[in-house]
């Protein structure tokens, strides 16, 4: 699955809900993962993972078209750890 609506036909395919109903879920589901994220730094889907958000340090580095030394801000990044029930559905 590649796209939102390949997600959103597997699922009507899976649970025989409607198609309105499903977009709300998926719509919801990335909602209620951001606001988590932003509120609370994590976010669990049973079964398939953590997402949490991690700090990146300010650091240098360099414009490859000149060369020049350039300062790159810290931020902060969404990450993503598998749980182990994806990690030996996959390794199978």
């Amino acid at each position: 699955m590649r796209t939102k609506k390949e997600l959103i036909d597997a699922l009507i395919d899976h649970t025989n809900q409607s198609r309105a109903t499903t977009e709300a879920f998926v719509e919801a589901l990335g909602d209620i993962l951001r606001a988590s994220l932003v509120e609370e730094g994590e976010f669990v889907l049973p079964g398939v993972g953590k997402f949490t958000v991690k700090q990146k340090p300010a650091r240098e580095g360099r414009n490859p078209a000149t060369g020049a030394t350039i300062k790159i801000p810290a931020r902060k990044v969404p990450a993503f750890a598998a749980a182990k029930l994806l990690r030996d559905t996959v390794d199978q």
